[in-house]
């Protein structure tokens, strides 16, 4: 009995200061195409294929136990962030229109995995932040399928990419030889 109370002490010990947690980062889903009469709309909606990924990446994430959905106050980001976060019953939180040191900070003190979508000019700044360290740089103006994987291991921040919804097309330039 001596034994199992000693095992039952060390696991409780253990798991208390063992965790991990998983950062699900994306940019916005496809957005509409703009004409030039409706140019001074900055803020377009998901096109068909932005609302197909969008619901991708709920079916993706919709068993990953995620607790918190961030996106930023656009309604490209909010509608790619919005079916898993309906899905799971949460709200999106917003944040400002660039990830600064104190969204960083907010993100590493939750203990729950977490979605947040940006846009391709914030998504490295998130990843980054998050790894304490430059692994990206702005993603292309039409990447729109990657989905990075930030896991934090007891403080030891690592970073997987996958993809996920329909591929996007490679274009000639972003061919490696």
């Amino acid at each position: 009995m001596k034994q199992f109370f000693g095992l039952f002490l060390l696991c409780v010990a253990t798991s208390l200061t063992c965790y991990a947690q998983t950062y699900y980062i994306v940019r916005h889903a496809e957005k509409a195409a703009t004409d030039s009469a409706s140019m001074a709309n900055s803020d377009p909606p998901l096109s068909a294929a932005g609302n197909k990924r969008a619901k991708d990446l709920k079916d993706l994430l919709k068993k990953k136990g995620i607790t918190a959905v961030y996106s930023t106050n656009t309604l490209r980001t909010r509608s790619t962030a919005e079916p898993l976060a309906k899905s799971r019953n949460i709200t999106v939180q917003l944040y400002g229109p660039k990830p600064d040191a104190d969204f960083i900070s907010r993100l590493k003190a939750l203990k729950g995995n977490t979605l947040i979508v940006g846009h391709s000019n914030t998504v490295d700044d998130i990843v980054n932040g998050l790894c304490g360290q430059q692994l990206l740089n702005d993603l292309p103006d039409a990447a729109y399928d990657n989905l990075f994987i930030v896991t934090n291991n007891n403080g030891t921040y690592t970073l997987k990419q996958e993809k996920y919804g329909k591929k996007m097309p490679v274009r000639e330039s972003e061919k490696r030889n």
